[in-house]
């Protein structure tokens, strides 16, 4: 059963890869970092005030591209100023290890003891070999009660991606949807800062608390 509890501790894998630099059509003079953390400081002041937060981002400061998975901190009491403090200090880079930040997630987490929420926020695709549906196997018959939630902003298939050996199994979504299908969490598919903004609070907000609009590729596994 996915973990639901408005009191279920959650971790919050955040891009940092090179893309999220990049200014596009979409996002105008902005960056798609830039809006990400639009988004990031207006929500996390309302679910600080009943659920822990942890953070963990990828991309910069590791030896390699591919190395460079950081632990910000685990989840602790009213997170909000910290989660907007480290990614306002997050400068983009490097490639992009989701599926390794996800399993190190769960592990800060101790998925298989207790209950668990991953929501992990990216702009691509697994470009680091990983294999995010093998991953999310495990992690599902290994957890005692673990959600993963994958919030794609502007994120595209990479028809290309020779590092991505998993991208085939999906005709127009990101690879990562693979983590949400196989433990009950959501693939929501944002375009907005409104809608990001959204889709954050559908994730990691209480479902009491009120009613948001749903971004337009809310899908379920």
């Amino acid at each position: 059963m996915a973990a639901s509890s408005c009191a279920t501790d959650a971790m919050v894998v955040f891009d940092g890869s090179a893309s999220m630099s990049e200014i596009t059509f979409e996002t105008g003079l902005k960056t798609r970092i830039v809006e990400a953390r639009e988004a990031i400081e207006r929500v996390m002041p309302e679910i600080e005030a009943y659920r822990r937060i942890g953070l963990m981002t990828y991309g910069p400061d590791g030896e390699d591209a591919c190395s460079g998975i950081r632990l910000a901190f685990p989840p602790i009491d009213r997170a909000a100023s910290l989660v907007v403090a480290e990614l306002n200090a997050l400068t983009p880079a490097g490639l992009t290890p989701l599926a390794a930040a996800v399993e190190q997630a769960a592990g800060v987490l101790s998925f298989r003891e207790r209950p668990a929420i991953i929501v992990l926020v990216t702009d691509g695709n697994e470009t680091c070999g990983g294999t995010p549906c093998a991953l999310s196997n495990r992690l599902a018959a290994e957890a005692r009660d673990l959600t993963i939630h994958v919030i794609g902003f502007r994120a595209n298939r990479d028809f290309f991606a020779w590092d991505n050996p998993e991208q085939q199994i999906f005709a127009g979504d990101t690879v990562a949807k693979c983590l949400s299908d196989r433990t009950g969490g959501l693939f929501l598919g944002t375009e907005t800062v409104d809608e990001l903004e959204d889709a954050l609070r559908i994730t990691l907000g209480c479902p009491l608390t009120g009613s948001v609009r749903v971004p337009r590729q809310a899908r379920g596994g």
